[in-house]
């Protein structure tokens, strides 16, 4: 029976700082038959379909517990607080610009963004585990090409790339315009090269020691 694994399963789920993967929920549960912790799993999302705030969803290849998204425009002043105390319009404008564009060089997002630099913004995104390299353009001076994270997928509450909101949506959800360039152009978007090590960068490099210093608009 299944029916003592069900609160432990939803406990693991709800304490986990990551979306929780099946690999981890059965090497937790190891000592237990897998079909079981299968079951238990299956009876906990059976309960999350009834109606209520909360909702298992499948994020970044696991499992997580969060608001559901009729209830968005409820929860959504404390979304936006808590993700503009953390970074910038302009770092919240250049991820947006990365996550519907990647890979994408530090020029290009420059380009999009209608500003000489992101280099300082690169920095911070990149230190936050946001944003990583993913190698380098092949054209002249072979700038490094840049791509959203696991972590970005998280924060975002995404289980893959493609599950991004249109760029209108997302501009309501972040509380400013994003820019008109993006909106025009065509978004690709491309699977995530989670698995794939980016090319070593030096740590002077890695943001194409481009300035930190205030960007400044064309």
């Amino acid at each position: 029976m299944s029916d003592h694994l069900k609160p432990i399963v939803e406990a693991l789920i709800f304490a986990s700082p990551e979306p929780l993967t099946p690999k981890t929920l059965f090497k937790l549960l190891e000592a237990e038959p897998r079909e079981d912790v299968e079951a238990a799993l299956a009876a906990l999302k059976a309960d999350y379909e009834q109606p209520g705030g909360l909702q298992i969803v499948e994020v970044a290849g696991g499992y997580q517990i969060v608001t559901r998204a009729e209830l968005h425009e409820w929860v959504r002043k404390l979304f936006h607080e808590r993700t503009t105390q953390k970074l910038s319009v302009q770092a919240l404008e250049t991820l947006a610009v990365i996550a519907y564009k990647q890979p994408i060089t530090a020029p290009e997002i420059a380009d999009i963004r209608g500003v000489t630099s992101s280099g300082g913004v690169l920095s911070t995104l990149v230190e936050r585990h946001l944003i990583k390299t993913v190698g380098r353009k092949q054209v002249v001076g072979r700038p490094f090409m840049y791509a959203t994270t696991r972590e970005f997928l998280d924060r975002f509450g995404l289980n893959d790339i493609n599950d991004l909101p249109k760029v209108e949506e997302m501009s309501d959800a972040l509380g400013f315009e994003l820019p008109s360039a993006l909106m025009e152009l065509k978004v690709t978007t491309k699977p995530l090269p989670f698995d794939a090590e980016a090319a070593p960068p030096e740590p002077a490099e890695a943001v194409e020691t481009l300035p930190a210093a205030d960007e400044t608009v064309h």
